[in-house]
């Protein structure tokens, strides 16, 4: 299994930010122009980059859509693309934009209907965001924890036909902590596929950790404050990744 580096760009009010711990009130700008953002990672070597509309995981309105829809018409690389798509229509209006694969989240828990049928109709074009706060499931732009764990609503979703998953351990979003290589691995293990580790990589030692794992179901990582703050060079993480990566499959 390969392993694909995701720059983040989280979009709010039309800007790139970052939140801390989820946190909308500790947010820092670091754009004020998220198509150049987004062009910048492509140009740089990015194979796919991960958008969010946090104003819309919050409210349920995808304000920034016309940011995405700019962002994928100008870089010649897939996005991958979520927040506050809760409705076959606002999947399709990520699809639409020209989003390759369009997470959900929320609605994993609030409407499993809705998500059975997304991934019936357009298979691993759907990525199941899972977010978690010390094991069990967060929705609603984090803002409500559940009683649900993130294995168990793994698990279901694969019974229901997914084969992607993104996992967010809340605790260390935005933190340059370092993943939580052992909650990662212990969900790829539970749900048997792909899951892309999301929160806390600091630099591309944290990367190298996650890659290592990646014929035990770890396909990727997303990478945000630790590219915007320059504490991880973006051009130099994919030539060790690369490196990594080849030396492994000899």
């Amino acid at each position: 299994m390969s392993f694909v580096l995701y720059p983040a760009i989280d979009l709010r009010g039309g800007k790139c930010v970052r939140l801390y711990q989820g946190d909308y009130g500790a947010e820092t700008v670091y754009d004020a122009d998220p198509v150049n953002v987004a062009r910048k990672w492509a140009a740089a070597g990015a194979e796919w980059l991960h958008v969010v509309d946090l104003d819309a995981a919050r409210t349920g309105e995808p304000v920034n859509l016309p940011v995405i829809r700019e962002m994928a018409s100008r870089v010649d690389i897939p996005i991958q693309a979520g927040g506050g798509v809760r409705s076959m229509e606002r999947l399709e209006m990520f699809l639409d934009a020209g989003v390759q694969r369009v997470i959900l989240g929320s609605a994993a828990i609030d409407d499993p209907r809705f998500v059975r049928e997304a991934l019936a109709r357009y298979g691993d074009r759907i990525a199941l965001g899972i977010d978690a706060r010390d094991g069990r499931v967060a929705t609603h732009g984090w803002l409500e924890t559940t009683e649900v764990t993130a294995e168990a609503l793994a698990r279901e979703m694969v019974r229901r036909g997914a084969e992607t998953f993104i996992f967010t351990d809340i605790s260390r979003d935005g933190t340059l902590s370092g993943p939580n290589v052992e909650a990662i691995l212990s969900l790829a293990r539970a749900c048997g596929r792909r899951v892309i580790a999301s929160g806390g990589v600091r630099d591309a030692e944290d990367l190298l950790r996650l890659a290592r794992h990646a014929g035990e179901g770890i396909a990727g990582a997303v990478v945000g404050r630790a590219l915007y703050t320059g504490d991880l060079e973006l051009g130099e993480a994919l030539r060790r990744l690369s490196r990594e990566m080849g030396e492994e499959g000899r």
